[in-house]
């Protein structure tokens, strides 16, 4: 078998093409990618151009690097105090310090390292970054905003090798290089201590190692092929480690892996085994390692944290029981028993604590609204009483252990009223009953009644007794034969968005909202015990964990009653309608405003539809059957052209139909997606004019882009003083700089 074959190199250039008649012209140029050099004759010294431009890939990365390196530090430590959401990321960076265990809704990386920035710089963890607080000298935060934005930085470098790889010109790799490094919101939120900057840099990483794998496609299964088909799974887990945007960059690279496999599952002339080994190569480099990269981000987290922490509850009673300085557990008596007061944790992923307090379900039965929830208080303090089928409890009595299959009651510690359901209709979940707080001690009926089911214990196979932290039991309401269930679906604003609690009809001992477990336990009449021997699996924890920051995104929605002025809609960001307000607006403050370069915008945005018409325009001679495209200009359109116009979609798409509350930042990622689109559409037709036309476009172009960014340069560096003397800054109505 020769090399090509043996490679799978000959296949991976074969695309198949319908048939249309040769009219023995073409309508335009012949498609080259020689970056604008022209080749030196035989015998011909190399010229000065020829020389300079060998050292082109290495010198440039370096200019834009400088550049960037100002752009993104210049002044970084102007401003001292607590900026926009580095009062979320900069507290989490400390949790990392301390080692306590927090929740929050993105993946742990980016945050991890926050905390490494906090490390690096001498800080101890102790301040707590409240919004617009001043930070103490203790902090460095100077060093902790220019370790972050180093990750800005590295994007201008890398969108130049990513524009390099996807075969534009040389004047089109910088436009697009340009673009990226005199982006004014790339360069203003990378000087803050936030995730932006990490999500923007790994995204543009999985692309450049995208275009480069695709590139070595003749060069199947050699050494350089699989380090840059590894390097892109390893991107691919860290910007989805980042933040959950980074899985629409995945979606990407899927797509285009799905189509390269499909063709080659077409060439019916390559072998099998050959056809095999590229799949399993893809499913290695682009589905295990970055499941692998996502799993040791967790895993690293939760070592890290060993401490108990403000979001302890997200997780299960044997998780909490584990960490240090928890209560979950401690001295804790091991045995239930009636009079027993206990705190009920439901075991699905993402479950909370079984709660009720004094406010009432506004329809259905109007009593006590029993819920779920994550934070810890009274409110989730439980008596287990007898049935009123039982004699009545006494204090002083024998002890009455609980068992498997007996029937009790449960009184909200705080108001007295029994853990209650009926035939009505939940609130959210209609096709569940209603479970409320009704009655007291004494006042009340069979349908208070719950009896102990128990499902499995981590300690033991005895199940005459329920045990704290390790037995998991379920609750079944014996009058309506339904089971105590609390699913991830949140109440709206009446119920303080906690989690709907419900007595579910269907009988699924496989449903783990169903299951339940005590998570602390008061009793003076037993000795304590230690219940918090049992560790909780890692594969269980990284599951529970992600679900319940998935509940927690999805409980993001805006609230209509209360006005957000940061946030926007998906339709202002590609139009460039709106920017956002870092910090206060007072005159003692330096200010900074999250607004985009003009030209990128609005030119990004005008490429998306430029390229659209060019895709139709094609599209439709092609049906008509001109043969006016050579096969590298097709190959040109597809992977430089409709992939980062697919990117640009899956990064946009979501925040449209989605309801969670938006931000201008959402948009970043689609934005270099729609920059590489406009360096395409613009690289096609400078193609195909005059030399010097082209050239006078793109200069024009470099010096409108560069021009706008030292127009807009405050909003980067900092405004000072009063807001009005910003005020020509403000070219539309939605700019609020000077008001």
């Amino acid at each position: 078998m020769d090399t090509a074959s043996s490679t799978g190199a000959k296949h991976d250039a074969d695309l198949r093409r319908r048939n249309v008649p040769d009219t023995g012209k073409a309508s335009t140029p012949t498609f080259t990618v020689d970056h604008d050099v022209k080749k030196t004759k035989p015998g011909q010294s190399p010229s000065f151009l020829h020389v300079l431009a060998g050292w082109e890939p290495i010198i440039a990365p370096i200019l834009l690097t400088a550049l960037a390196l100002f752009t993104r530090l210049y002044q970084i430590g102007r401003s001292n105090i607590v900026t926009w959401d580095e009062a979320h990321f900069g507290k989490f960076g400390s949790h990392y310090l301390k080692r306590e265990f927090y929740f929050d809704v993105h993946p742990p990386l980016g945050k991890m390292l926050v905390g490494l920035s906090g490390y690096l710089a001498g800080y101890n963890g102790s301040f707590e970054f409240k919004s617009g607080e001043k930070y103490p000298e203790d902090v460095d935060y100077t060093f902790m905003r220019a370790f972050n934005a180093m990750f800005g930085v590295v994007c201008v470098p890398l969108a130049y090798y990513t524009a390099r790889e996807l075969n534009f010109r040389r004047a089109t790799v910088w436009l697009i290089s340009l673009m990226v490094l005199c982006e004014n919101s790339y360069a203003t939120i990378s000087r803050f201590i936030l995730l932006d900057s990490m999500l923007l840099c790994f995204t543009f990483t999985t692309m450049m190692c995208w275009a480069r794998f695709h590139r070595l496609q003749r060069a199947s299964f050699s050494p350089e092929w699989w380090l840059w088909l590894c390097l892109t799974g390893f991107s691919i887990g860290c910007v989805c480690s980042v933040k959950w945007v980074g899985f629409f960059c995945t979606a990407v690279v899927g797509l285009y892996t799905a189509e390269d496999l499909w063709n080659k599952f077409g060439d019916v002339k390559m072998p099998p085994t050959l056809l095999a080994k590229h799949l399993f190569a893809r499913v290695g480099g682009l589905i295990v390692i970055p499941i692998l990269v996502y799993m040791f981000s967790f895993y690293l987290h939760f070592t890290v944290l060993s401490n108990s922490g403000p979001g302890d509850a997200q997780m299960s009673s044997l998780f909490q029981a584990n960490l240090r300085g928890t209560e979950v557990g401690r001295d804790s008596p091991l045995e239930i028993v009636h009079g027993s007061r206990v705190t009920i944790k439901n075991m699905g992923y993402g479950g909370g604590l079984l709660h009720s307090h004094v406010q009432t379900y506004p329809e259905g039965s109007n009593q006590q609204q029993v819920t779920c929830y994550h934070h810890k208080d009274a409110n989730n303090d439980w008596f287990i009483y007898p049935s009123r089928n039982e004699p009545e409890y006494d204090a002083a009595g024998d002890l009455k252990y609980i068992a498997d299959g007996d029937t009790i009651r449960l009184i909200h510690g705080q108001t007295g009223r029994n853990l209650h359901s009926h035939a009505i209709a939940a609130p959210v979940s209609k096709s569940h009953y209603e479970v409320s707080c009704y009655g007291n001690i004494t006042i009340g009926d069979d349908k208070d009644h719950w009896k102990i089911e128990v499902v499995n214990d981590a300690a033991s196979r005895d199940r005459s007794k329920i045990r704290t932290l390790t037995t998991a039991f379920r609750l079944r309401h014996p009058a309506m034969g339904c089971y105590l269930r609390a699913g991830n679906v949140n109440l709206p604003q009446w119920g303080f968005k906690q989690i709907e609690t419900t007595c579910v009809k269907e009988n699924k001992p496989g449903d783990v909202y169903t299951h339940w477990n005590v998570e602390s336990h008061t009793n003076e009449r037993l000795p304590p015990g230690d219940p918090g021997s049992y560790k909780s699996p890692f594969l269980k924890d990284f599951i529970h964990l992600n679900v319940a920051m998935m509940t927690s995104n999805n409980a993001l929605v805006p609230d209509p009653d209360k006005q957000d002025d940061l946030a926007s809609q998906f339709w202002q960001w590609p139009i460039l309608n709106v920017g956002l307000r870092m910090c206060s607006w007072d005159d003692s403050v330096v200010k900074y405003y999250l607004l985009g370069n003009p030209l990128v915008y609005w030119g990004s945005t005008g490429g998306l539809v430029g390229f659209g018409l060019l895709f139709i325009w094609y599209l439709l001679r092609w049906q008509r059957g001109y043969n006016e495209l050579s096969q590298q200009e097709i190959d040109h359109i597809h992977y430089a052209g409709i992939y980062p116009a697919i990117g640009w979609v899956l990064h946009y798409l979501p925040f449209i139909v989605m309801a969670r509350v938006t931000y201008v930042h959402h948009y970043y990622p689609a934005l270099y997606f729609a920059i590489i689109v406009f360096g395409f559409c613009v690289d096609w037709v400078t193609r195909r004019i005059n030399a010097k036309i082209s050239a006078v476009v793109f200069a024009v172009l470099y010096t409108v882009i560069i021009g706008l960014f030292i127009h807009f340069r405050a909003i980067v560096f900092g405004m000072e003083g009063s807001n009005q003397q910003w005020a020509h800054l403000r070219w539309l109505p939605g700019w609020k700089i000077a008001n």
